[in-house]
């Protein structure tokens, strides 16, 4: 193939990085991935971020783009809903859609990473290098320069275009930062809350110990506790809390004691089912959670970012992966229109990656958004009365009506065919409408379903028209 020319350097063989590197190597280019830590199919390193993550339709489109989607598939565990737990102990399925074919799984961070780097490696035009640090890259010059961990040595690599997939603190994207030749705008948001990895082990019997096919929350306002399944009947738990505001905060769970008091205060029935709490807790660090937004991604020439490194969000949407997946999708879709003027001359990577940033940038603003609001919902506004009226009559539309409504949940997580940006639009407006007509008693939960469906419609576009005189949009 004539485009093997083209030598493309991908910094970071995270999941981003390694989708990219095999799609692009499924291509016909050159590639070479350089990676800071080890090979993580030979040594057990899960580098303090999460061990399972939310995987949904879109990452599934890129794992489809790949064709690895039954591969992928082996790995997951469906989750069907959220399992609500109160302080008492009850609990509360509520499901993610009314349409049965609808669900979200839990997959290994580890296990899919590796199947990319596997698949990857595959194409002999595929190189992945570990325990090499990018520690600047000169986007003049589109060179990078490297730091072997093993022999210490620094080195030069240069490619006609290097594409950093090198997550929050991108190499690439400090370059853009510091070196001040051009307007970079750049933010960087903290949660207040941060959060800590736990988990519930296996029954003795290797089974589950609690109800395995859901995303299980403990929502208590301020703060809360997810669990996510894992196949070797583990969940992993996650606790995400204030570090310095509340009775019990991150600061002041200093000893066992206070630790197990929070627990049996706050969460007894999963505290019964993790004798290993304080072991984990004192074990496992306290990592914060924030929200990186930037521009531009690519400076007149032949680097951009990618994935996190460009548009890191919080994980309360479970998109963020999906989100850097759905960048390699939105990617590939650029270079099928420009490939062949890339390859005769006629168009460069700087066309390429700015059609490509014109296309995903809204849409990448939009989940950081959206992930922030879930934060809220998911651990105050799902336990409160009103909300989860408004959650029935959503599950009971898209059951009736399985073409004519889709939740903002839905819009956001199975509706892959539209943007994030126009998912938030109009899920914000239905949202705005049911909750409006539930408060003013304009609808209610006994209502014909037909009729609930034609005032949230009325309701819906009537927001809409007023954002949009309103030039919200």
């Amino acid at each position: 193939m004539e485009h093997k020319q083209q030598n493309i350097l991908i910094i970071g063989a995270g999941l981003c990085g390694s989708l990219l590197a095999l799609r692009l190597g499924q291509r016909g280019y050159n590639v070479t991935v350089y990676e800071m830590r080890p090979d993580l199919r030979r040594t057990d390193i899960s580098a303090g971020r999460s061990i399972n993550l939310a995987f949904s339709d879109r990452g599934n489109k890129a794992m489809k783009l790949v064709g690895i989607e039954d591969k992928v598939k082996a790995l997951c565990i469906p989750m069907n809903g959220r399992m609500l737990h109160d302080k008492e102990g009850n609990t509360f399925l509520s499901n993610y859609s009314g349409r049965e074919h609808e669900y979200i799984n839990s997959i290994s961070r580890g296990e899919l990473n590796g199947l990319l780097l596997t698949e990857a490696e595959k194409h002999e035009n595929v190189k992945i290098h570990f325990n090499k640090k990018c520690k600047s890259v000169d986007f003049e010059k589109t060179t990078a320069l490297f730091k072997d961990y093993h022999t210490e040595d620094e080195f030069i690599e240069d490619a006609d275009c290097i594409i950093a997939t090198d997550g929050a603190g991108s190499a690439l994207r400090k370059s853009y930062y510091l070196e001040k030749k051009f307007l970079f705008s750049f933010s960087q948001d903290w949660l207040t809350h941060g959060y800590k990895e736990l988990s519930i082990l296996p029954a003795e019997d290797g089974g589950y110990k609690t109800y395995k096919n859901a995303l299980h929350i403990w929502p208590r306002g301020d703060f809360m506790v997810i669990a996510l399944p894992n196949l070797d009947g583990s969940f992993t738990v996650t606790l995400f809390l204030s570090y310095d505001e509340g009775e019990y905060n991150f600061n002041n769970l200093a000893t066992p004691e206070i630790v197990t008091e929070f627990f049996q205060k706050e969460f007894p029935d999963a505290l019964a089912l993790m004798p290993n709490l304080v072991e984990d807790f004192f074990e496992n660090p306290t990592a914060p959670l924030g929200t990186v937004k930037c521009s531009p991604w690519h400076y007149k020439g032949n680097t951009l970012l990618m994935g996190d490194s460009a548009h890191a969000i919080v994980p309360f949407y479970g998109q963020g992966m999906n989100a850097s997946f759905e960048d390699v999708v939105e990617f590939d879709a650029v270079l099928d229109q420009y490939e062949r003027n890339l390859l005769n001359g006629e168009a460069s990577w700087e066309m390429i990656f700015t059609e490509y940033e014109k296309a995903r940038k809204k849409d990448t603003d939009a989940i950081a958004d959206l992930a922030i609001d879930n934060f809220h919902e998911m651990k105050d506004h799902v336990g409160q009365a009103i909300f989860q009226e408004k959650r029935k009559i959503e599950m009971a539309l898209e059951k009736a009506f399985p073409e004519d409504y889709s939740s903002k949940y839905s819009l956001v997580t199975f509706n892959e065919h539209i943007g994030y940006r126009q998912a938030m639009l109009r899920g914000r407006a239905q949202d705005k409408a049911i909750l409006n007509m539930l408060s003013d008693g304009v609808i209610s939960i006994n209502d014909d379903i037909a009729v609930i469906l034609d005032k949230v419609k009325t309701e819906t576009e009537a927001i809409l028209e007023d954002d949009r005189v309103a030039r919200l949009r």
